[in-house]
């Protein structure tokens, strides 16, 4: 049995915001040239930066100093090794 394109869709909806993010990008990749997959990267990079903003100006209380950024990425880079 084959699940239409409004069932997928649904399937689709239910997973978490991340994988959704995942799966979307991925599925666009599948059909578009990469001229056309740059701009669309570019877009949705544009919009997460903008909602990230958004997010942080609206709660300060959820801003991370950056050296405890800084921190955590070179912890994570040494742990590689």
């Amino acid at each position: 049995m084959s699940l239409s394109a409004s069932e997928y869709y649904e399937a689709g909806m239910s997973l978490p915001p991340e994988v959704r993010k995942d799966v979307a990008l991925r599925l666009l990749r599948s059909v578009e040239s990469d001229e056309s997959m740059g701009r669309a990267a570019e877009e949705w990079l544009r919009s997460e930066v903008a909602a990230a903003y958004d997010a942080l100006k609206a709660d300060r209380s959820r801003a991370i100093p950056a050296d405890d950024i800084r921190s955590r990425l070179e912890a994570k880079w040494a742990a590689r090794s």
